[in-house]
């Protein structure tokens, strides 16, 4: 299992009026705190729900749904480095720990997580065991959806929103555990899939955009907004990883100033764009090493080091270990399992 299971990050939503959340402009959210007894009775539901439908899996499970998959977690789990994508992501037991950039997050239940860009990262399962299994939903974010939705004459227009972390948690509401369990339960009804599961999508897409937060969700789908121009960044990164950075060339194609680039890149994924791409290195560089017996390096080249010896270095210090000794520590790993 990768990190691209989900990612969360703490946080809380902003209470007033009585402890009604507000939205950015005052009035109530989507994201306005169920009663007790509602999110606890749907919590079991999604519960009982994920147990019947990851039985037997260890890891994830990829669905009849486009974009859904489902995880189940049995022990607690080293920290895994992977590429969060575009996602919204809730948690039904357990708990996980992320890490970003030089930010520790970690995640409860009764919150759910919004992923808008790509980021790499670092995660562990904390708490999970036989009896109480790690157990987790992630639907991928279509940005065209998206897209469309905002332009519906019909939703309310969102608040502007700086720019932001590319993460973030909002307090779960009944509305949205309710549109996300008529979803898995859609699964259990093969044959409804194909007409309903792209309106229930829409529906949840819908609670994102009115939620406290999701102005961060318009603002990465707006033509010319500064949260796209940094993903368009992002996916440069991502194509060209390997090949040297040239910030001025990079800021150009994104149509920002240099330093305008810099700060609102790390403002979006808590690190600079040499950050970013080393670390998309290193996790690639890891993949391959992972893969078979390729010599160190060729690995190294391969993903953009001139020198062996300060990929070694750098891995070890991403990694825990030197390249061959991951390498060992992965299959003899493996053989246990």
């Amino acid at each position: 299992m990768t990190l691209n299971d989900e990612i969360l990050n703490i946080g809380s939503t902003v209470l007033d009026n009585g402890g009604v959340a507000l939205d950015e402009a005052g009035t109530p959210s989507d994201d306005s705190p169920p009663t007790g007894s509602d999110l606890d009775g749907a919590r079991r539901q999604l519960v009982d729900i994920l147990c019947r439908l990851t039985e037997g899996v260890e890891g994830s499970l990829d669905t009849d749904i486009a974009g859904l998959s489902l995880h189940r977690i049995m022990c607690p789990s080293a920290p895994k480095p992977g590429i969060q994508t575009p996602a919204l992501a809730l948690i039904a037991q357990g708990s996980k720990r992320v890490f970003i950039g030089d930010e520790e997050y970690e995640y409860d239940p009764l919150h759910y997580m919004v992923a808008s860009v790509d980021l790499p990262a670092m995660g562990k399962v904390t708490v999970a065991s036989a009896t109480e299994p790690y157990l987790g939903v992630r639907l991928d974010l279509d940005v065209e959806a998206i897209a469309r939705l905002i332009q519906d004459e019909n939703l309310p227009p969102a608040a502007h929103a700086d720019v932001s972390r590319g993460v973030y948690v909002n307090r779960l509401s009944a509305p949205m555990l309710d549109a996300v369990l008529r979803l898995l339960r859609l699964l259990e009804t093969p044959d409804d899939i194909a007409i309903l599961a792209p309106m229930i999508k829409r529906e949840i897409l819908y609670r994102l955009l009115r939620s406290g937060q999701g102005a961060r969700l318009c603002q990465m789908v707006l033509q010319d907004s500064q949260t796209q121009r940094i993903a368009k960044a992002i996916r440069l990164l991502r194509e060209n990883f390997a090949q040297s950075l040239r910030m001025e060339s990079l800021a150009r194609d994104v149509h920002m100033s240099v330093s305008s680039l810099h700060h609102q890149f790390k403002a979006v994924t808590a690190m600079s764009p040499l950050q970013y791409q080393k670390q998309l290195r290193l996790q690639e560089a890891r993949r391959l090493m992972l893969l078979g017996d390729i010599d160190v390096a060729i690995v190294a080249h391969r993903v953009g080091y001139e020198s062996a010896s300060q990929f070694s270095r750098e891995y070890s210090r991403f990694f825990g270990a030197p390249p061959l000794r991951d390498r060992r520590r992965w299959q003899q790993d493996g053989a246990q399992d």
